[in-house]
């Protein structure tokens, strides 16, 4: 590894496949396990977990032992290149072809930017069928460098919060694993590509918002057919415009609040394209926002051993790289605790949890409130109205004469005048008998 693609992965920090470490401890074992049972990748030795450069040295017998570790591991790892650039020690792990293999201390894979212990039952559920390449690894024959958006890179560096020098599209998706000797992945063309459904039809989410509950009558849509970080953005800016939203200043600051909380969405609409089985051809994502819910779906349901009960607590991921991708940009919780979010964030705001369903589709279905207290609201204010007009025609008329006038209890109407008399809209003057209503100017 030269000095210019070192420096290229120090600036995009630690990922799937990119491990820092300060100083070398024998413990580098589980890394070197992780990164074997995920898709290979760079040990950093020298580096702090924010990139500071602290430095290490190379000896000898720090090889020796890094090679003895890996003999070790079962199966045995081979160490593809040892070196020392500058004031760092890089060591490379290619992605092991004997999955799975384990160290003194167990099963470990990589989860975003960590190296995690696996159970027994996680270790059977995603090396399951790990001689299958996802779709997300495949190399994309029919597509060119000159076809990679620099725009598009720029972008995911600011969103990633890197900075950098020179942008060159071959070194960059090659350090991020989106590109290999074969070329371009589809994981790459789905992020960075130009055109990416020129390449890839089912690189497509659907935004409809629908009049009623039936689903029948559309009343918007948008289809975005742009890469994955577009697909995204474009489908939090349509739910934020057709849910309703209430605002509250307090001194200098304002807050809005969703009647569905953004977190959550935002989480979901991740989950959407990142879980997603871009294999289904003639799919594609659906966010629908209807006049009682918004649903949002996408192709592919449970992998094998998920289920619903287990959302939270168990993290099997159809596609790594684009889950590195988005927890590189910020979009998503590390650990695979995106649906633990949701719930705390619903709880939060007093909603229930979203449903969720799963068969050749994912569903998550968010009930929504508004609908019901804007319905609440405007009966409310409708017997108001009709309550002042009463008093105007009648300022004797009696709490009985305008609950019979306007069909509702006496308790209810106690009620409305109580509103409009805190409100300054209407006063009691004298006693409740032999007194009169009076209607403010």
């Amino acid at each position: 590894m030269n000095s210019d693609e070192l420096k290229l992965l120090i600036a995009e920090g630690e990922g799937l496949t990119v491990e820092f470490k300060e100083k070398y401890t024998p413990k580098i074992d589980r890394d070197i396990v992780a990164l074997a049972n995920s898709k290979g990748g760079w040990i950093i030795l020298g580096a702090t977990d924010d990139g500071e450069i602290r430095g290490e040295k190379l000896t000898n017998q720090m090889k020796a032992e890094i090679l003895s570790l890996a003999r070790n591991c079962e199966p045995h790892i081979a160490i593809s290149k040892f070196s020392q650039s500058g004031d760092l020690v890089v060591i490379e792990v290619s992605e092991g072809y004997e999955k799975p293999y384990s160290c003194s201390s167990g099963y470990f894979r990589r989860l975003d930017a960590v190296t995690q212990k696996m159970t027994q039952k996680e270790v059977r559920l995603v090396f399951k069928q790990s001689n299958t390449a996802s779709f997300e690894e495949r190399p994309c024959h029919d597509i060119s460098w000159d076809e990679i958006s620099i725009e598009k890179i720029k972008t995911f560096f600011k969103e990633a919060e890197i900075s950098i020098d020179k942008i060159n599209p071959q070194d960059i998706l090659s350090s991020l694993t989106l590109a290999g000797k074969d070329g371009i992945k589809n994981a790459g063309v789905l992020f960075f590509a130009r055109e990416p459904r020129k390449h890839i039809l089912q690189c497509e989410t659907i935004l409809v918002s629908f009049k009623g509950t039936k689903g029948v009558d559309i009343i918007d849509r948008k289809d975005i057919q742009d890469d994955l970080w577009t697909q995204y953005q474009e489908a939090i800016i349509f739910l934020k415009r057709h849910l309703s939203v209430r605002t509250e200043i307090k001194g200098l600051s304002r807050s809005d609040y969703y009647e569905i909380p953004l977190e959550a969405l935002r989480e979901a609409v991740a989950n959407a394209i990142i879980h997603r089985d871009y294999n289904m051809r003639g799919t594609s994502i659906m966010v629908e926002v209807h006049e009682d819910k918004v649903i949002i779906k996408n192709p592919g349901g449970f992998p094998d051993g998920m289920s619903i009960d287990k959302l939270g607590y168990l993290s099997v991921r159809r596609n790594e790289l684009i889950a590195d991708m988005f927890a590189r940009m910020h979009r998503v919780e590390r650990m695979g605790s995106g649906f633990k979010r949701i719930r705390e964030v619903m709880e939060a705001e007093g909603r229930p949890f979203p449903n969720i369903s799963s068969d050749n589709f994912f569903f998550i279905e968010f009930k929504r409130p508004g609908k019901d207290i804007q319905s609440s609201v405007k009966s409310s204010v409708k017997s108001s109205v009709k309550i002042v007009e009463l008093i105007k025609a009648d300022q004797n008329i009696t709490i009985p004469a305008i609950a019979k006038a306007l069909g509702l209890t006496t308790r209810a109407v106690e009620k409305q005048i109580m509103k409009l008399q805190k409100t300054g809209i209407i006063c009691r003057i004298g006693p409740d008998k032999g007194g009169y209503w009076e209607i403010a100017k």
